[in-house]
């Protein structure tokens, strides 16, 4: 009898007298998704000249203004987007290089700064969001809008159930 892959991986693991595997299922599930919606993600972004990470930063500027706040630290965007200040730093000089952000004393402490979108930056992310959302939505059209929802939120109770017995930070996956 020939097994799948799988199959011959579960059943290694059952050997270790372990029956549940759900657990080490919905992990490796979780990483091929994760990782495929990036990969994706970064062969589209390639044609626009910019990467997943330098999007993310523009779309959190952008929506930090929406939402009364006109500027970021640098630093809360690393924590933002979980990189290290380098990384972050790298980033934000490319976006600066684009002309898509700048940087701008901060009006609470004179000895840092904050990141804002340019009017450029601004625009473009006004101009692709929507074929982004719709790309992302197409990404997921082989379910249907009731089996999408259902998904958001058990993915939703899975990473409260993260926060909870793995010691994450509550409040990065929003109801």
């Amino acid at each position: 009898m020939i097994h799948s892959s799988s199959e011959h991986i579960q059943n290694i693991i059952a050997s270790f007298g372990v029956e549940d595997l759900s657990g080490a299922e919905l992990s490796r599930l979780t990483k091929l998704i994760s990782t495929g919606y990036e990969t994706v993600f970064k062969v589209r972004m390639k044609r626009e000249n910019l990467s997943g990470p330098r999007w993310r930063i523009l779309v959190h500027l952008f929506m930090a203004e929406e939402m009364g706040k006109p500027g970021v630290s640098p630093t809360e965007l690393a924590q933002a987007r979980s990189v290290s200040k380098n990384t972050i730093s790298s980033l934000l000089r490319s976006l600066e290089g684009q002309k898509l952000i700048t940087r701008v004393l901060s009006p609470t402490d004179r000895r840092s700064f904050i990141i804002q979108l340019t009017d450029k930056g601004r625009e473009l992310v006004k101009e692709r969001s929507p074929q982004h959302l719709a790309f992302l939505n197409e990404l997921a059209s082989d379910l249907t809008p009731e089996e999408r929802g259902q998904l958001i939120l058990l993915l939703r109770k899975l990473y409260k159930s993260l926060s909870h017995h793995g010691g994450l930070p509550e409040g990065r996956c929003q109801d």
